[in-house]
């Protein structure tokens, strides 16, 4: 686990990253999973599926993450949501996340970050969402940040949106500059949202400890699903070409 604050840009260097230059299952050294059908806090309808390549996998250079239409107890969906705890924890740093993320009513993928406390209490130990999209709203690109003070349950969460028009045929960088005073969230060295440390306590800036780094691909729920969810487009796919971070 690593620790540093403000470090300049030209001195960070590379602590941990996944070039997913082999084949099969994600290495297991660096990702977990997240598994379940109940829904995620959020309505949604998949079953994120443990170590099934269907759902997560490495080709090609890849690292795939697909859902599908298809019932696994009472999920009409499977995906996946691969995680870092406990495999690659960090306070502060560069994250870059190089994806290219499905099109389609339904499709919620996600770039974000929890915190790495046992048991986490949301939204009070903080979240970090790089890269949100949602399928009804092709090409809108969301980065948010929530806390116990600032969050989407009381209206209050911070945020900023851009538009990318080839969002879903080409790859881009997603990018997280985060340091003791800033959180900045990007895409392609465009900073379009940042997040200051207002230092009044932890209901604003609980973003002082280790957080963690998931990758995911939900169907529906209370976002995703907003307009509903076309069952045809399905198996849809992010790829996620290589995942870096420095300090």
């Amino acid at each position: 686990m690593f620790s540093l604050s403000g470090t300049a840009q030209q001195t960070r260097k590379l602590v941990w990253s996944d070039e997913f230059n082999y084949k099969g299952l994600p290495d297991p050294k660096k990702w977990g999973y997240d598994s379940g059908g109940n829904g995620w806090g959020n309505n949604e309808l998949q079953y994120y599926t443990y170590q099934q390549q269907k759902n997560a996998r490495v080709e090609n250079g890849h690292l795939i993450i697909e859902a599908h239409k298809e019932n696994l107890g009472k999920n009409t969906y499977t995906s996946a949501r691969l995680v870092t705890k406990r495999k690659g924890d960090w306070t502060y740093g560069k994250l870059e996340i190089r994806a290219k993320i499905p099109d389609g009513l339904g499709t919620w993928p996600a770039i974000w970050m929890l915190a790495s406390t046992k048991p986490l209490k949301w939204p009070d130990d903080g979240e970090i969402d790089i890269m949100e999209h949602v399928g009804y709203d092709q090409g809108v690109l969301h980065g948010t940040i929530h806390t116990k003070k600032y969050n989407h349950m009381i209206g209050t969460q911070k945020a900023g949106i851009i538009t990318v028009k080839d969002i879903s045929q080409a790859f881009h960088t997603y990018q997280l500059e985060w340091d003791a005073e800033t959180i900045k969230i990007g895409m392609d060295n465009n900073y379009y949202f940042t997040y200051k440390n207002e230092h009044s306590d932890q209901t604003a800036w609980p973003f002082d400890q280790p957080f963690h780094l998931l990758l995911n691909l939900a169907v529906g729920g209370n976002w995703g699903g907003a307009k509903g969810v076309d069952e045809k487009v399905f198996p849809k796919r992010m790829e996620i070409d290589w995942v870096r971070i420095y300090q």
